[in-house]
């Protein structure tokens, strides 16, 4: 037995195993929310933009702080008088608290400053949000690709066990002196690609449970399969303009540019405020308990309370270059909101097209499946009366496993068509998810062969 057999039979054993071990997409789902580093990554960066907005609205409360200064000096004084000199030591010990509060009154850099932190917040909520919502795309893709992969291998053996029977047959006719070299060497040539496409298939499952393993930290050996329950027709809002309205309100990328748009207007106010004068209440209470180098020991307590005002005059054209800089930016931001908006849009109608699309090809391809089988066995009847040849059943067989192959791709196009749909759209949620799964099964109870049609709502 060849190591590439091998392999083979290890994968289809992990894979049939049983139900109870299998993973579903649910349950990968809820791995990937915890592993995921590229979803991780997303969720400490919205934690940290949930602050923008408390630390912004900071400059508008009150600022209390207390100051405590504790200090000894030592030296000496030499005084002369009539000639003589009197040295006297200079030793004392001061201590200065003072509690201060300030409330900014007018303040318009601060109020500039608020409202740019709570853009920024949302900025970073929309983000998130679209994170999340790319999350469940992300994982659909990889549980697809792989499962893809176990089919395509699974069809690969399948034709390769085929080939193997073919094999043995046309060897075995022509020892008897009834076949011919020529089908030998035919089926030999097809038999050897049919290793090599079992062999890449073998490779392509390989990388595909690698990647789906890296999202969710856990194997991903047995997967749940596509049920007969699944339909491939799909029934969704009347028209596309209801999809782009949608997609204009609710699409995360596009909130997210506009709250950034929204935190450049912000940007220009708060550098503009530079102009503009400042004023703030402050209160003082102060305890001085001190010496110098005239006085004594003495004790002051003091309390103060007053309006300080801050005019700027110049500043050496800092404020007017920032503000130019600000309004710039904030230019800038609105032409990528535009660039976005045009980039949502085309991927709205690329999805869109792409869902109808599918169920018509899901359906060709359904029954370009039952005539590549009602072809195969066709020929193979029409062998034995001698009026096809062995080249005729080799690519009749061909003509069904590509058949196959293409079907699973339409059924499984069709599904990340709809996620990605409702992710353009903005209106992608975990019940996307839920309904996703519903239509999927553990290995076991999964038919052979999907070719069943009918209707999905939203």
């Amino acid at each position: 037995m060849t190591i590439a057999r091998k392999i083979t039979i290890m994968v289809f054993t992990a894979v049939l195993t049983g139900p109870a071990q299998a993973l579903s997409l649910l349950d990968a789902y809820e791995a990937a929310l915890e592993h995921d580093p590229t979803y991780r990554s997303a969720f400490h960066e919205s934690e940290a933009g949930e602050q923008n907005e408390v630390i912004s609205r900071a400059s508008l409360l009150p600022n209390l702080t207390i100051t405590h200064t504790d200090s000894k000096s030592v030296g000496n004084n030499i005084q002369g008088t009539n000639g003589t000199t009197n040295p006297r030591d200079l030793n004392f010990h001061s201590q200065v608290s003072a509690l201060t509060l300030r409330q900014p009154i007018i303040n318009m850099e601060a109020v500039a400053g608020y409202r740019q932190g709570q853009a920024q917040t949302n900025s970073s909520r929309a983000r998130f949000t679209g994170q999340s919502q790319q999350l469940i795309v992300r994982l659909v893709e990889v549980y697809f690709e792989t499962l893809l992969a176990q089919h395509r291998l699974k069809l690969a053996q399948a034709q390769l066990d085929s080939l193997t029977e073919l094999k043995r047959v046309n060897e075995n006719m022509l020892l008897k002196g009834e076949g011919t070299t020529t089908d030998v060497l035919e089926t030999q040539s097809r038999h050897a690609l049919a290793q090599a496409q079992l062999i890449e298939a073998q490779d392509e499952l390989y990388v595909a449970q690698l990647r789906l393993e890296s999202m969710i930290g856990r194997e991903a050996v047995q997967l749940h399969h596509l049920s007969d329950i699944f339909r491939a027709d799909m029934v969704f809002l009347p028209n596309f303009e209801d999809w782009r309205a949608l997609a204009i309100d609710r699409n995360a990328e596009l909130a997210t540019q506009r709250h950034i748009v929204q935190s450049g207007k912000e940007e220009i106010r708060k550098t503009y405020a530079g102009h503009t004068p400042r004023v703030d209440f402050v209160a003082s209470l102060s305890r001085n308990k001190a010496a110098s180098f005239f006085t004594a020991d003495r004790e002051v307590e003091l309390a103060t309370v007053g309006v300080e005002v801050n005019l700027p005059l110049y500043a050496g054209g800092r404020v007017n270059a920032l503000t130019d800089q600000a309004k710039a930016n904030h230019a800038r931001a609105e032409a990528e909101l535009d660039a976005i908006m045009d980039n949502v849009l085309v991927e709205l109608r690329r999805q869109y097209q792409r869902v109808y699309s599918s169920v018509r090809r899901i359906e060709s391809l359904e029954l370009a499946v039952k005539s590549a089988k009602l072809l195969v066995h066709a020929t193979e009847k029409s062998i034995q009366g001698g009026i096809r040849i062995n080249l005729d059943l080799l690519d009749a067989q061909q003509q069904l496993f590509n058949s196959e192959i293409n079907l699973a791709e339409a059924k499984y196009h069709f599904l990340l068509a709809y996620l990605r749909l409702n992710l353009a759209a903005g209106t992608l949620v975990l019940e996307d998810l839920r309904k996703i799964a519903s239509y999927f099964t553990p290995a076991d109870s999964a038919p052979e062969n999907l070719t069943t049609t009918g209707a999905m709502q939203k």
